[in-house]
């Protein structure tokens, strides 16, 4: 059945629908890792948007039960060159069974040279070349980091004693980030992206961790001072969306990049020792240099491609944060050690704390 990915300038790219035919806009993105797509579509980040895998053949190994980010679709919808029906479950089944469309078909090479040219742009898949577009989705609202948040607080209990008590504040965390705490025994709450940070405090947080989310860092920017106080109190640690909140709370700015960073393969360097790492990525946003106040923070890490910020760690309190997910899935797992590393911040400052 044909389909069309329709670009606001009107641009055109005709294939065939899979997954369920509806029309559906959103900002038109690409990723360039080789597998994970599974991990990718399931990934809160990508809310509101329309992903363009670059890999030319996606859904080879299906849908493997419990090895999503969240156990849905978050992305608005897919765009892929060949869609390979195999798995237990096959992605174009799986998609339909979650009422999410996608197109096949595509020139992805073609979509992602216009975006690269070009910059950010939306785009609709729709059944004909001049569809009615009524609104486009906006990166400023708060439905996308509302709509990818817990409604209530989740507790993991702790897998070993004394462990760690770390509270994930949920902009639309990843479930690797949840497994990567519980891995290491620590106890854990997710509570929402709302929460007053006073009732953060009663729960007698070690840590804190803002995690990654969709949308506009700015769109939160009403909420971040409340966090401050506490922020400056204890250990926090900040991935991807909430390395840029935790930029916004103590005054740096952020600005859109032209067509972000998705996927794998991402060289990051390690300020410090100038080691390089190979780090997965996605994000459309980053944290402005000039904006950083130095007298405050040193930026701990770099994008080696466009020198951009990927870390950032406070000079007085122990806070810190990257722009890239230390959890990996997918992806490479240069940067795990960055979880041991806030841990180590975190048990120290509760020695002292038990000894004060």
């Amino acid at each position: 059945m044909e389909a069309y990915l329709v670009f606001e300038d009107g641009d055109i790219f005709p294939g065939t629908w899979i997954g369920t035919p509806k029309k559906v806009a959103g900002e038109v993105v690409f990723t360039t890792g080789m597998t994970g797509y599974q991990e990718v579509i399931t990934d809160p980040s990508y809310a509101g948007q329309l992903v363009t895998f670059t890999y030319p053949l996606i859904g080879n190994y299906g849908m493997v039960p419990g090895e999503g980010e969240s156990d849905h679709p978050c992305c608005a919808g897919v765009v892929l060159s060949e869609l390979c029906q195999d798995g237990e479950q096959n992605l174009g089944a799986w998609l339909d069974t979650h009422e999410v469309p996608g197109i096949a078909g595509i020139d992805t090479r073609a979509v992602v040279h216009k975006i690269r040219k070009a910059g950010v742009l939306r785009g609709v898949i729709a059944s004909t070349p001049e569809p009615e577009v009524e609104s486009w989705p906006d990166p400023r609202s708060l439905q996308w980091v509302d709509g990818v948040s817990v409604k209530k607080p989740v507790e993991y209990p702790a897998a070993e004693p004394d462990a760690p008590h770390i509270v994930l504040v949920d902009f639309g965390a990843k479930a690797s980030i949840v497994n990567s705490l519980r891995k290491r025994g620590c106890q854990v709450t997710v509570v929402p992206w709302s929460c007053d940070p006073e009732e953060v405090l009663r729960r007698s947080p070690d840590g804190l961790l803002f995690s990654n989310g969709p949308g506009d860092p700015k769109a939160l920017l009403p909420f971040l001072q409340d966090w401050v106080p506490l922020v400056s109190r204890i250990p926090t640690m900040g991935i991807c969306l909430g390395h840029q909140l935790l930029a916004l709370a103590f005054g740096a700015d952020t600005e859109r990049l032209s067509f972000g960073h998705r996927g794998s393969n991402h060289p990051v360097k390690e300020v410090e020792t100038g080691k390089v790492w190979i780090t997965s990525q996605n994000h459309g946003y980053t944290v402005r240099p000039a904006s950083v106040d130095e007298k405050d923070w040193q930026v701990t890490h770099l994008h080696v491609n466009d020198g951009s910020v990927e870390g950032l760690a406070h000079r007085h309190y122990p806070v810190f944060s990257v722009q890239f997910h230390p959890e990996a899935h997918p992806g490479p797992s240069d940067a795990k050690g960055l979880f041991d590393r806030f841990l180590n911040h975190v048990r120290k400052e509760k020695v002292v704390a038990t000894h004060g």
